[in-house]
């Protein structure tokens, strides 16, 4: 793996704060709030602008909505020239939990994993089904539930063996052994003879969390949870939400200033090819290819529906019986951002990712390779805290004199 390239974040964004998405959300609508004491029609609209419909951009207009000012009239456009889950949100794995592969809890861990739930929660509200319902079917957003970290070094075991003493109530570490690990995980490897195992955490389909296709139509289930809180608010006298999705590429950030009252930037990797923000962002660039297994339908023997999936040197994100993802490479300072993926660059990927996979779970050997995907990640500086999102407000780096407020939301790597 290549080292990623460094930064010193301070010298380039120095005024950008550091925010919860749901913080931004609420920041800037109380920025934009207008001060005029009339309510509800008596009020101009406040307008937001949000770049990008992926996992950021979706959690953003949904805290927008959520968040703005009781007795307004609100409006949320969204801009994505692929449109929902077209980015490297919806090539992801999909493995949720709030640990880092080494299963230390992440920074505001507690609240990040809250505010996920709640937002599976509302996407599944409006797709009509139930968080409860983890069954590996493919029309479920929930593909699987449980996560398990087998380590594969010394050092690697003694880590996980400080850091699963740390855990939350809300997504619990436990200690497995051998025995149970491959009760668990039949064929699973333990070269320690332990395995941590999260029971709470999730593999989740991103491309249907996201979107969600049926008939003729498509219905996003993130996307649809929006519109539904626009639709309750506005049912009421005093209040008037509205949310739109744009299939249309920005590349002048200027141009928007004139229409909002807040643009919130949610373009991943993208956001460096903004020409106001240029050289600016001290975001690392990587490019990530998953590949896609199935079973031979010749094989009887399926991947058991109440099996984890495995996370390690590389993770196994099992989607049903007979089908896993296997992720992910790194390619630091790529600018290809292309979901398509070559044969070459299938071929070294699968080189890569196979003998990781196969080290906790040999019986992967038996799965044929069916295609490979990519997406580019924007990646934070790494911090004593860890890789931390860049989220704040863009104003004194754009030199903004508008009315306009200017924010970003990025660093997030498809989380």
């Amino acid at each position: 793996m290549l080292s990623p390239p460094s930064f010193a974040p301070s010298h380039i964004v120095p005024n950008l704060t550091l925010y919860s998405r749901r913080t931004v959300a609420s920041a800037a609508a109380a920025t934009a709030a207008s001060p005029s004491p009339a309510g509800g029609h008596g009020r101009r609209p406040l307008r937001y602008a949000v770049l990008g419909a992926g996992f950021a951009g979706l959690s953003v207009a949904w805290h927008l909505l959520k968040h703005s000012p009781r007795d307004s009239r609100v409006s949320v456009d969204i801009y994505d020239e692929n449109g929902v889950g077209g980015g490297a949100s919806g090539v992801s794995g999909g493995l949720l939990h709030p640990y880092s592969p080494k299963v230390k809890l992440l920074w505001r861990g507690a609240e990040f994993w809250k505010e996920s739930m709640d937002l599976l929660r509302s996407a599944e509200q409006a797709n009509g089904t139930s968080v409860s319902n983890t069954t590996s079917q493919d029309d479920n957003l929930i593909w699987r539930r449980g996560i398990v970290r087998p380590p594969t070094t010394e050092k690697a075991a003694a880590i996980l063996l400080e850091n699963v003493q740390k855990c939350l109530e809300s997504c619990s570490l436990q200690l497995l052994d051998s025995d149970a690990a491959q009760r668990l995980i039949p064929g699973l490897c333990t070269p320690f003879d332990f395995a941590v195992y999260m029971p709470l955490a999730l593999n989740i389909n991103p491309k249907k969390y996201l979107q969600i296709y049926f008939f003729l139509g498509s219905v996003q289930a993130l996307f649809s949870a929006c519109q539904n809180l626009a639709d309750e608010a506005s049912s009421l006298p005093s209040e008037q939400k509205e949310i739109k999705l744009y299939k249309q590429h920005v590349d002048n950030l200027h141009l928007l200033a004139g229409n909002y009252d807040s643009v919130i930037i949610c373009l991943g990797a993208k956001a460096c090819s903004l020409p106001e923000l240029a050289n600016k962002l001290p975001l690392r660039t990587c490019r990530g290819v998953i590949a896609e297994f199935q079973l031979p339908s010749t094989t009887v023997e399926e991947y058991d529906s109440q099996s984890a999936s495995i996370l390690s040197d590389a993770w196994l994100a099992f989607q049903g019986p007979r089908t896993v993802s296997i992720g992910s490479t790194w390619q630091w300072i790529s600018e290809n951002d292309s979901s398509t993926v070559s044969d070459e660059e299938s071929l070294t990927a699968i080189e890569e990712l196979l003998p990781k996979a196969s080290g906790v779970y040999p019986r992967i050997s038996k799965w044929d390779f069916v295609r490979a995907r990519a997406g580019i990640r924007a990646m934070p500086p790494l911090t004593t805290n860890g890789s931390l999102p860049l989220l704040g407000c863009l104003d004194d780096l754009l030199g903004n004199k508008s009315n306009c407020t200017f924010w970003l939301v990025g660093g997030l790597g498809a989380r």
